[in-house]
């Protein structure tokens, strides 16, 4: 199979597959091992602040010095009133009684200690840094920004999960979109945080291929050589991999949370908004059953800032009901190999499927 097209060119990789952005599931080391064997990494940077942000892009820079993208939220921040503060405060007291009653001592914090961050403060630290590739969600960069990144000589990739949001990263300038589809695990990448596409990812890339010139990145379900190939069928010219890679010897995700995905059921994949008031794909638990269509439901951030302490808890004392374990529908074994073992298989899997598809026609 022939790996080269635009996407490898614009991104100087050799193979289009990238390695899906993950917060809190993506390392420097997943990162590396991906750009090392020539696909695109991608370091999750998500809301951090811009210090370890810098952390982070250093730990990666000392991996490799092959291409990786940077991801950040580019979310609006709703503005605190008080109807806000004062639901914040219900949402608060409710879930420390519950964590109390399933035997998790916590206290969430105070509405006026969290702090926010401006993404435009990241972008300074990755031009600072030298980084060439940047990925985002949750919206498109303000124009000032998309212009001082090409000013920088960055390559944009926005997410878009509709065809009218491709068209607006399209309109904007963006260099690549990655079109996401329902079945992708983790956070949708929808503009919009409440009323959110439901549109299946193959059907969505298929009418975005005929609407928007833009090279196309294609995230949700691609775990073998047959998924990655009917993506190409339909469009795309590159191939994100996440779930994947979930249980790789480099995957942030504890033993008890690669147990877990194990023994996941396809009925148990669901979307929620309970850890963090935006929909995201990952397993049913306790938390999210108590907490989905309840009035305990802030708008993202506020309500992924109030749950973080409780998840922190949730991973160090190994309970599954009380953290979020992103992935998405297509269930794939989740190995423990390593990242570049796993994207080794998918090249080789992808070039004997395509071989003996050719001797066979």
């Amino acid at each position: 199979m022939n790996w080269k097209n635009e996407i490898t060119n614009l991104l100087d990789i050799q193979y289009p597959i990238v390695q899906s952005p993950m917060f809190g599931v993506t390392t420097p080391q997943m990162t590396a091992a991906t750009s090392n064997l020539g696909c695109l990494g991608s370091l999750a940077l998500a809301d951090l602040d811009s210090d370890n942000c810098v952390r982070l892009i250093n730990e990666t820079q000392k991996l490799t010095d092959k291409p990786f993208a940077v991801n950040i939220f580019v979310n609006q921040i709703p503005q605190i009133d008080d109807t806000l503060t004062q639901q914040y405060y219900k949402t608060k007291n409710y879930i420390e009684k519950l964590a109390n009653e399933n035997g998790i001592e916590v206290v969430l914090p105070e509405l006026n200690t969290i702090n926010f961050t401006d993404y435009h403060d990241q972008i300074d630290a990755i031009i600072n840094k030298k980084c060439k590739i940047l990925s985002f969600i949750f919206g498109c960069l303000d124009d000032e920004s998309i212009a001082l990144l090409k000013r920088n000589n960055v390559v944009l990739i926005g997410t878009c999960t509709s065809i009218e949001e491709a068209k607006i990263l399209s309109e904007k300038g963006i260099d690549i979109i990655s079109v996401q589809g329902i079945e992708a695990g983790g956070h949708r990448g929808s503009f919009e945080p409440n009323n959110i596409p439901e549109i299946g990812g193959l059907s969505l890339l298929s009418q975005i291929a005929e609407n928007v010139k833009n090279p196309l990145i294609y995230a949700g379900g691609i775990y073998n050589a047959k998924t990655l190939l009917a993506a190409k069928t339909l469009g795309a010219q590159g191939f994100q991999v996440g779930s994947l890679l979930l249980g790789s010897t480099e995957s942030a995700l504890k033993p008890f949370e690669k147990n877990r995905l194990k023994l996941v059921k396809e009925d148990e994949i669901m979307l929620t908004k309970s850890f963090s008031g935006r929909y995201a794909r990952g397993i049913k638990n306790k938390f999210i059953e108590t907490i989905e269509n309840s009035d305990y439901v802030l708008p993202y951030p506020y309500q992924n800032k109030l749950t973080n302490e409780l998840r922190k808890i949730g991973k160090k004392k190994e309970l599954a009901d009380f953290v979020g374990i992103w992935l998405g529908q297509s269930i794939n074994g989740f190995s423990n190999k390593s990242t570049s073992e796993l994207l080794k298989d998918l090249i080789q899997q992808t070039e004997e499927f395509t071989t003996k598809e050719k001797q066979n026609f």
